[in-house]
């Protein structure tokens, strides 16, 4: 009998490539994907890595697939937009060993800056999709990716959700197979110039074609019959939903999304009287399904965005018999933590009256209430692109009270590349990097700065400093984060130079295992003047009481003592633990 264990989406994912024999996995840190890297590298037989961006992560897959190991790449959604270029190119060149793109989207957008679906770039790049409903297929998926990857020649992408991703089930466990390596041979195939690419175009055309077919015996793509007065064709955790909510309906569940199999969807059509697709964020399978003339239901009861619940499933058909009753969970919005040193930057730069164009990380959220300090979010990088644009469009008096303020994570992922554009372009505005040591929103990620890899290797740090240096940037700048005083006398110097510089503003983030302030903060209520100056920062740790005045919750309190910089009255005062 089979061991079986209770395992999380993504661990059950790292399972699934270590069981098919995967020797190299590499990867960027990116919710809701990331603990498919931090399992994979609990397994000594798989090389694991983050990379500096998906585009190298991917690019590291490639060669390993093509030099005969299998291989395999992670990403979110979002990632899949950096590592496009190599996606497009190898979908043309196909594999040696298998080659699997582990994508997870965010329906709900709980921790991305848009929603999108991987299944349109799937058929976009001609590259077929799976799309696993629970922890076991999870892995069943994985495993199955690659002997598809490989009997069909193309990468596969496994396209997740937060929700699979972040939830737990049963998993079946087996045994590690590593097939043999396959031969390296020179193949012209593998070199994507134009005499090549017109030559491997009507391949990857006809392997479409005869996936397609092959789809309607997979065993991933499953018919449950049952009362035909309602069918629903459905995908990925949205399957889980129907069955929770409509137990006696018959359901085709496709675990191969893309392409899709014609003559099984046309035959349980043909089987029930009314037929509805539940996809989550595009009509991708209902757009299908009309485009073969069959009569369906779906996005003008469903929305296009958001993540799916059963709760929606029963609102929107509860004309129909809908199984059990709706839960109601509380919503919690996101917050900067006590102690985070970005906090004590966007306070500075507040007072400051200046802008900032931001990026993608925990500092994001200066953008809301009561810091108001972020003005743009895009992507990766694009605070120091945008703010190099603004400059070339209005000038420099345009910009004199703007930075771009991007995460030392970000900042290696893909900064680098456009603050060396705005030192080759002449460029004087200000950036400020802020290094907090991690990979913070994502769950505390080592990268090429922080001195460690992956499986927690020591290794020679970067040093930011001198990579700036290195751009011949004269003015680059390390100031202590929650040294509020000279942080406001460092912003006012570089944003007044008419030549580019760069701050660096360090503080390792308040969560990061091992880093502990010495003190916390106490208030004393009869010295509090209620100026509510301590308050400007928006610390979730304090209060005000009835009264107006301030109360500490020593729960919440990390001891940053941002809040004493900040009343002249001595009603906050640090204690030492």
């Amino acid at each position: 009998m089979k061991q079986k264990e209770i395992m999380l989406g993504n661990a059950a994912i790292a399972r699934g490539a270590w069981e098919a024999g995967v020797k190299v996995s590499a990867a960027y840190p990116g919710t809701p994907s990331t603990e498919i890297s931090e399992n994979i590298v609990t397994y000594p037989e798989v090389y694991a890595e983050w990379s500096p961006n998906e585009k190298v992560a991917a690019e590291v897959a490639i060669g390993a697939s093509i030099a005969g190991s299998r291989a395999m790449v992670s990403m979110k959604h979002v990632g899949l937009n950096v590592a496009s270029d190599p996606l497009y190119s190898v979908s043309y060149i196909g594999v040696n060993a298998g080659l699997l793109f582990c994508v997870a989207d965010d329906p709900g957008l709980y921790s991305s800056q848009n929603e999108q679906d991987t299944r349109l770039i799937g058929a976009s790049s001609h590259v077929p999709v799976l799309e696993p409903s629970d922890s076991k297929e999870a892995l069943d998926f994985t495993k199955f990716a690659f002997e598809l990857s490989e009997k069909y020649d193309t990468p596969v992408i496994l396209r997740t959700t937060t929700r699979l991703g972040h939830s737990q089930g049963t998993v079946e466990l087996g045994e590690r197979v590593v097939p043999k390596d396959k031969p390296y041979e020179r193949n012209m195939k593998n070199i994507m110039m134009p005499a090549s690419a017109k030559m491997r175009h009507p391949v990857v055309e006809a392997r479409e074609i005869q996936l397609a077919k092959d789809a309607c015996s997979l065993p991933v793509n499953r018919l449950e019959m049952a009362d035909t007065s309602i069918g629903f064709i459905t995908s990925g955790i949205a399957y889980q939903y129907v069955k929770e909510v409509f137990p006696e309906a018959s359901v085709l569940k496709l675990g191969l999304v893309y392409p899709l199999p014609d003559d099984l969807l046309k035959d349980f059509a043909s089987k029930v009287d009314r037929l509805i697709v539940f996809e989550e964020l595009e009509p991708f399978i209902e757009t299908y399904l009309k485009s073969l003339g069959i009569k369906c239901e779906g996005k003008e009861l469903f929305t296009r965005q958001g993540e799916y619940s059963a709760n929606m499933l029963r609102e929107k058909l509860k004309d129909e018999k809908v199984d059990a009753k709706a839960a109601n969970v509380p919503n919690r919005p996101p917050i900067l933590c006590p102690g985070c040193p970005h906090r004590s930057t966007f306070y500075v730069l507040k007072k400051l009256g200046i802008h900032a164009c931001g990026d993608i990380g925990c500092y994001t959220l200066g953008a809301v209430d009561p810091l108001n300090v972020v003005d743009t979010t895009v992507c990766m990088g694009a605070s120091i692109s945008m703010l190099h644009g603004m400059e070339k469009a209005r000038g420099r008096e345009f910009i004199k009270n703007w930075v771009a303020v991007i995460g030392d994570s970000t900042f290696m992922h893909t900064g680098i590349n456009s603050l060396e554009n705005m030192a080759y372009n002449r460029s004087s505005a200000t950036v400020m990097i802020l290094d907090n040591s991690t990979t913070g929103m994502t769950g505390h990620q080592d990268h090429a700065a922080t001195g460690k890899t992956l499986d927690g290797t020591e290794v020679p740090a970067i040093s930011i400093y001198k990579l700036c240096k290195a751009m011949n940037i004269e003015h680059v700048v390390e100031v202590d984060a929650f040294n509020t005083v000279e942080l406001e006398k460092t912003v006012k110097e570089e944003t007044a130079r008419e030549e580019l510089s760069v701050i660096i503003v360090c503080a390792p983030c308040a969560l990061l295992k091992g880093q502990k302030f010495p003190y916390k903060v106490k208030a004393i209520p009869e010295k509090c003047k209620k100026c509510g100056m301590c308050l400007k920062p928006g610390c979730p740790a304090i209060k005000k009481r009835p009264d107006g005045t301030i109360e500490i919750d020593d729960t919440l309190c990390n001891g940053c003592g941002l809040c004493t910089q900040l009343c002249h009255f001595g009603a906050l005062e640090k204690y030492e633990l």
